[in-house]
Order: C-alpha cells, then structure tokens, then sequence
C-alpha cells in the first residue's frame, strides 16, 4: 500500500499563508529546493484542491531554460505525476495527466491508496484537513521558515489530535528547519 503524505511551506507559527494570502516568505532556497525535489521525485499522484492546484500548475508550461537546475527538475517531477484536483467549481484541467473530481471522498482516497505502486501527496491545508480528519494522512513535511507572519491559513488543521512518531528533521543554512513526522 501506497503512503499518504503532506508536505507544507509555513512559518515559525504553523501557517502556509499569511493574513494578506501571501507566502512569498516561503520561497524555497536552491537547497531546499532540491530536498523538496528529492522528496516528491517518488510520488507517482498528487491530490489538490482548486487553489493549490492553479498555484501549481505554473509547472505545466513554465519555460525554465534560464532558471536554476532544481527548478527544472522539479517541472520535470510534476509534469511526470497523476493529478487529482478536487474542486466544484473546475470545468477542466489545463495540465495533462490530471482530472478533476467534484468532492473529496475519503474511501475513494484509501482505494487510490491501496491500488497505488507510487506514493500519494496531498496538497493544501484545506484538503489536508479533510484527509488528516479521515485517517489517510501516514506521514508530513513541515518546512519552517524563520519568520512568524501572526495569522492567515494553518498548515496544520485545528481540532485534530494525532500522535506522531519523528522521522527525521533537517536544518537549511537559510534558517529553514523540515521536521518529517510519520503518523501513529
């Protein structure tokens, strides 16, 4: 069976957008670049939900021939994926390899879970939620920037208890701190 996992940009203070909606503090270094590249080249599909998918398809039709090597890689990775975009208001897809589903369904989830060769990603903290709420979530990624932004959108969804094993943990020479968590 295929793991689950949530990987997410946040600040000190466990939010992946500030209250203005932006994340450009975010911004992943070439290093962290490269790491998060490292982690997603296994994921064979990643589920979205509106929003972070049309924050990420820019991936699709990017022309990276001037940018650095991880930016290209990971165009490379993203374009090579299944995605599901979860979302009712959506009429298509821009981006090949991927359809558009009208409703999160946890079931549906662990069947793609249990059928998968691949691991899964899930993207977004709002379809995080849903799949954390559900059971589906095996493991996650925080990258912690050093910066806290005071309030926005949580990277981690409130009324929710989980108990969590360490993984492992990595320190970036930006300040940027990734703790990896597997799910009890």
């Amino acid at each position: 069976m295929a793991k689950l996992i949530y990987a997410a940009l946040c600040s000190l203070d466990g939010y992946t957008e500030d209250e203005a909606g932006g994340f450009e503090w975010a911004a992943p270094s070439a290093e962290v670049h490269a790491f998060v590249n490292d982690l997603e080249r296994p994921i064979g599909t990643y589920l979205y939900g509106r929003r972070m998918y049309e924050t990420m398809v820019f991936w699709e039709t990017a022309q990276l021939d001037d940018e650095p090597p991880e930016m290209r890689d990971y165009a490379e990775i993203w374009r090579a994926a299944e995605k599901v975009v979860y979302s009712r208001t959506l009429e298509s897809a821009p981006s090949a390899r991927t359809r558009v589903e009208r409703e999160f369904d946890a079931d549906a989830v662990r069947l793609m879970k249990d059928a998968a060769e691949r691991d899964l990603s899930i993207g977004g903290p709002e379809l995080a939620a849903a799949a954390f709420a559900a059971g589906l979530v095996d493991e996650f990624h925080l990258f912690l920037s050093p910066v806290v932004v005071g309030g926005g959108k949580r990277a981690l969804p409130d009324g929710i208890h989980l108990n969590l094993d360490l993984l492992g943990e990595r320190r970036f020479d930006n300040g940027v701190v990734e703790l990896h968590y597997g799910v009890r």
